[in-house]
């Protein structure tokens, strides 16, 4: 039996997501921010070293930056850094502590609200991450990235209305960002419209900066209309053969078990049909 893959929101850059991608192995647990101590740690790293973090994986970047946190608690950089990097290790509840904790610093840190409400919508609980994206978005009415992380967030609490216009808007203000393409797209898909699911993928692929997630979103997408031919070449592209080969039969049974005539959508898929 082949495990059903993971839907996730595209969350940020964004809220993008990796729907067809099997969920990576658990990752060792960095060390704790009390773990680490030692005359090492007594100089903070300098500008040179905090650049370099950002080019080297989640679970050593936590470790970085947690040291930096021991050297200075009150260091919302390094803060800042190991939220982002816990949420991308998928140690969602650890990250939504780091970002408070620079939220107690700086209550209005707008990359803090995010990191917050991202964490909260990795965790399930979109909810949650509703008063930290409308902070945010008061901070800068203009900016995409609050609006993208609302319209996620109300489909999780299943304020279908408010996440529809959340979409929109997020599309008004970025329509060039594969992130708000590709999460307006599974928005429909998740409704049924696959037809329009798919124009808004094929857009949002077609840019520059699209990555492996929207190609896998789309693959998803044309998989559940029936063309899994199709959706087997967007699959391969991105991901080993292995989990591709997974995936593929995921998708196989998954639309065997709906019936013709109800329109295949994630919602229905999910339940098997019935």
């Amino acid at each position: 039996m082949c495990r059903m893959p993971a839907l996730a929101a595209t969350i940020l850059t964004l809220v993008a997501t990796p729907v067809l991608a099997a969920a990576p192995a658990p990752a060792p647990t960095p060390p704790s921010v009390a773990a680490s101590t030692g005359p090492m740690l007594r100089a903070k790293a300098g500008a040179t070293q905090r650049a370099e973090a950002g080019r080297i994986d989640p679970l050593a970047r936590a470790a970085f930056w947690a040291r930096e946190l021991e050297i200075d608690p009150r260091d919302v950089e390094a803060g800042l850094g190991l939220a982002v990097s816990l949420r991308q290790l998928g140690r969602f509840p650890e990250a939504y502590d780091a970002a408070g904790q620079v939220l107690v610093i700086q209550p209005d840190n707008f990359d803090a609200l995010l990191e917050s409400a991202r964490a909260q919508i990795g965790r399930g609980q979109g909810f949650y991450a509703i008063e930290p994206a409308r902070r945010a978005l008061i901070l800068a009415p203009r900016d995409w990235r609050p609006v993208a992380l609302l319209a996620v967030a109300y489909e999780q609490a299943d304020r279908d209305d408010e996440a529809l216009a959340a979409h929109r808007l997020a599309l008004t203000l970025a329509p060039h960002e594969p992130a708000v393409l590709t999460n307006l797209a599974m928005y429909h898909a998740g409704h049924g419209d696959l037809v329009q699911a798919e124009q808004l993928l094929r857009q949002a692929a077609a840019l520059p900066r699209a990555d492996a997630r929207v190609r896998q979103n789309l693959a998803l997408v044309v998989g559940l209309q029936g063309r899994l031919a199709e959706a087997e070449q967007l699959v391969r592209q991105d991901l080993p053969p292995d989990q591709a080969a997974n995936n593929i039969a995921w998708l196989k049974a998954a639309t065997a078990r709906v019936p013709t005539g109800e329109g295949r959508s994630w919602s229905a898929v999910t339940r098997g049909g019935s």
